[in-house]
């Protein structure tokens, strides 16, 4: 992992199986700030369901503040990729996938995401991927810019309709 690539004062961290509850606590978090007011208790499943050694997750924290021993501790996640594995539906082949993708909204504008984009592709190269996909709500522009930036592209698009159960 490269914290070069950061601004100054942060880091990037590996995350592991001790970080569940705060991964759930930054998807709230996102699905808050997109779809406010929405009922988002079936997450906790989500995160329950899929996270796991497979699904690797980066930290991005801020600058480190000293302890009473003198040892740097870095105080706060200020952004986290957590990604995992899907099937090219046409190809069939395995490639990397973006669960999520969170940058505090007071942190934005920093190279923050951009850090985590690198390192994800990364991953998905060392693994022998092709590609990587995700998922993006089409009026999340600012997310839109950021992905084409990186070269991501149109390849389907997803439609859903609701069904009225009284019928």
């Amino acid at each position: 992992m490269n914290d070069q690539q950061l601004p100054q004062g942060y880091r990037l961290r590996l995350g592991s199986s001790i970080d569940q509850a705060l991964l759930l606590k930054l998807m709230q978090r996102t699905y808050q700030e997109l779809h406010p007011g929405s009922n988002i208790s079936h997450l906790a499943e989500t995160v329950e369901r899929y996270f796991s050694q497979e699904t690797p997750l980066w930290f991005v924290e801020t600058a480190p503040a000293g302890n009473s021993q003198g040892l740097l501790t870095y105080t706060q996640v200020v952004g986290c990729l957590w990604a995992g594995s899907a099937i090219d539906q046409v190809k069939g082949d395995r490639h990397a996938h973006i669960f999520l993708l969170y940058v505090s909204p007071s942190h934005r504008q920093q190279g923050i995401a951009s850090v985590l984009m690198q390192q994800v592709e990364a991953w998905a190269r060392e693994r022998g991927d092709r590609q990587v996909a995700l998922q993006v709500f089409e009026f999340n522009q600012p997310a839109i810019r950021l992905y084409e930036k990186f070269g991501y592209q149109v390849q389907s698009l997803l439609m859903t309709k609701g069904l009225n159960t009284q019928e």
